[in-house]
């Protein structure tokens, strides 16, 4: 009998960027991602279908894929018992929890709930909060 699943969907790529204003104008202007949500240092545009998003960031780094669960801390505990390691224990981030994790071959997984519910945002797409978890 299969389990089920603990990865629910791809939640973001995340792609770091030099200049916010010249990454908008291509992953939107050019590419037609739409507007989700932005603040100081970061976008998030939508691709259409099942709410995957680019995040665009100036923060650095690497390029990563973050992956949505149910819950962050119980995931992390899942990877564990199936052979996995916790990279970075799971820690809070603006619309839930967050953790890094490994599979058995050494892969880093960024997994992340939504456990303090979306971000809100104004007329021009700046956050402004959160959603209630579940709405």
């Amino acid at each position: 009998m299969n389990k089920p699943a603990l990865l629910r969907r791809v939640d973001c790529i995340r792609i770091p960027v030099d200049n916010l204003e010249s990454a908008l104008a291509f992953y939107r202007d050019a590419l037609g991602l739409e507007p989700v949500w932005r603040d100081g240092d970061s976008a998030g545009l939508g691709m259409p279908g099942d709410g995957t998003e680019i995040v665009i960031h100036t923060r650095g780094g690497s390029p990563e894929t973050d992956l949505l669960v149910q819950n962050a801390d119980e995931a992390a505990r899942v990877i564990v018992e199936a052979g996995g390691s916790v990279k970075v224990a799971p820690f809070d981030i603006r619309i839930g929890r967050c953790c890094v994790v490994s599979d058995p071959w050494g892969n880093e997984l960024v997994l992340l709930d939504c456990s303090k519910g979306l971000l809100v945002t104004d007329e021009h797409g700046n956050v402004t909060g959160n959603l209630p978890p579940g709405e």
